[in-house]
């Protein structure tokens, strides 16, 4: 099941204007250029900003996502009819042969077991066509990024059209080995209204992430520091075989 920051209507419609920094997607924008991918299967697309953004430059994009709420502001937005958009989790793709997948934000990181992930990663080779590549990121362990996820480290604040203003923060509820479990906050002025949403992260080495890509068939190709965060995030580039 989906978060409830994702499928709750009144908090997915506040996501994109409490984290209105994207710089990671002209990251993953200028990949798609680079392989010249002319197909993108967004995989876990959340609000849509991604796909909204490639269909804008004329590349034929799928976005699915389990979370209702998320897909009915991403079917919102402007630009959003030249994307096909589909609720589903990452192991239920349907057949399709696209050139690029892609795995944003902490998408690839919400497969807490070995199986969850193992089924995620085989259904995108399946994805893809012959030569195509699944690229996503993850968060290097070793910066261990849940040490600024409190109310000092994480608050933001935003005036959301027809909603008001609104402020959010996080704060890690539990830690046990890998998997970091942390609660959002959310308190809306115009109400006093305070929602919560609850999370896991799992926090894969390198190795560990390199070695199931390959058991899932896949030629890991590289594996890049995010320049708008070094030294923080893991970006693979990984290709399907043919």
């Amino acid at each position: 099941m989906a978060d409830a920051l994702f499928e709750q209507p009144r908090l997915a419609a506040v996501y994109d204007p409490l984290d209105p920094d994207r710089d990671d997607l002209v990251v993953y924008t200028a990949i798609a250029e680079e392989f010249e991918a002319r197909s993108v299967l967004d995989i876990g697309c959340g609000t849509g900003t991604f796909a909204c953004l490639l269909a804008g430059r004329g590349v034929d994009v799928m976005g699915v996502d389990p979370a209702g709420g998320s897909l009915d502001v991403a079917q919102a937005k402007p630009g959003a009819g030249r994307v096909r958009w589909l609720r589903c989790d990452a192991a239920g793709l349907p057949p399709l042969q696209v050139e690029l997948a892609t795995m944003t934000g902490n998408v690839a990181q919400v497969f807490l077991t070995n199986t969850e992930w193992d089924a995620a990663l085989r259904s995108a080779q399946a994805a893809l066509r012959p030569g195509g590549r699944l690229v996503f990121e993850t968060r290097d362990p070793a910066a261990q990024a849940w040490r600024e996820w409190n109310r000092a480290g994480s608050l933001t604040r935003a005036v959301v059209p027809g909603v008001g203003a609104v402020q959010s923060w996080s704060e890690v509820t539990d830690i046990r080995g890998d998997l970091v479990s942390f609660r959002s906050i959310f308190v809306f002025a115009a109400d006093g209204a305070t929602l919560t949403s609850e999370s896991t992260l799992r926090f894969r080495q390198r190795d560990e992430v390199a070695d199931s890509l390959m058991a899932a068939g896949f030629v890991v190709d590289d594996l890049r520091d995010a320049p708008d965060r070094p030294g923080r995030e893991l970006v693979f580039v990984a290709r399907r075989p043919g």
